[in-house]
């Protein structure tokens, strides 16, 4: 299934619910179906529910155009975009050496590796794209209007399984998808709310009803995060050194806008080291 069909098919629910609350509710009138209020508050309901899918459906309602909720579902979008293509990647690494590993059922580990590559090239041009958008988020801080995200940090145990060669049956292998990628989103909000891998400061970063991060802390992050997924377009995995060159270059022009540190320095070392390499093909 592809990805705009999935997103097609999970949103109808939250719109459904909506729905159904605004006929029923005697309080205040709810936001109008397909608004960017109404938006808001189908992302927030979905993301409670941790699905991501609809969350991020919903949030590209509200980043369709420019309106008083575009600054706080940028960087939420930022964060389920890049999270999620984190987990796919994963998958996707874990079930290709699964493949390597058995000798029973090679193609049902390729059509795992290759659907999950899909979903994971999508949501990381996705990403980029939207990253490309960050200066509609003004002043010294981003918000970070959204909640603690649903998971553990921890690695997928059934994963260990896969690499072996073992193929899941299908309810543990949908469970362990949806571990990874709440795995993957976990992870990337820690990365953009300014504390890798730090889910006890995230946690208490995003409590805050104001929660916010220093635009330079988050801006790096970003920069970090579209190098780190360059290197799923090189010639060991999509093999798209277009792709290597675009994503790098997005990186580079974005700390442009960041305060010279050392992390900086040398992260800009290495994204000038990979555009060397791509462009020598």
């Amino acid at each position: 299934m592809s990805l705009t069909a999935f997103r097609c098919l999970a949103f109808g629910a939250p719109v459904l619910a909506l729905a159904v609350l605004s006929s029923c509710s005697s309080g205040p009138t709810p936001p109008a179906v397909g608004t960017p209020a109404y938006y808001w508050l189908a992302a927030g309901e979905t993301y409670k529910a941790g699905d991501y899918t609809k969350t991020l459906e919903n949030l590209d309602g509200i980043l369709a155009s420019d309106n008083d909720y575009t600054a706080r579902a940028l960087p939420w979008s930022l964060v389920l975009t890049s999270g999620m293509a984190s987990g796919y990647m994963e998958l996707s690494d874990q079930y290709e050496l699964g493949w390597k590993a058995t000798k029973s059922n090679p193609a049902a580990f390729r059509r795992s590796v290759s659907d999950f590559r899909v979903f994971a090239k999508r949501l990381s041009l996705q990403f980029a794209e939207t990253a490309g958008k960050l200066d509609k988020v003004k002043g010294d801080t981003v918000p970070l209007a959204f909640g603690y995200p649903a998971g553990t940090a921890a690695p997928v145990p059934a994963l260990t399984k896969v690499v072996s060669g073992f193929m899941l049956p299908a309810p543990e292998a949908a469970a362990a998808q949806k571990r990874a990628i709440e795995r993957g989103v976990l992870l990337a909000a820690c990365r953009l709310a300014g504390a890798p891998d730090d889910t006890a400061k995230t946690e208490a970063i995003l409590k805050a009803p104001d929660a916010k991060v220093a635009r330079p802390a988050f801006v790096l992050a970003v920069s970090q995060t579209l190098f780190d997924e360059s290197k799923f377009y090189t010639p060991q995995k999509i093999d798209d050194l277009e792709k290597v060159t675009i994503f790098c270059e997005r990186a580079q022009d974005m700390l442009k806008n960041v305060p010279e540190s050392k992390d900086s320095k040398d992260l800009a070392k290495k994204i000038q080291a990979s555009l060397k390499k791509s462009k020598r093909g």
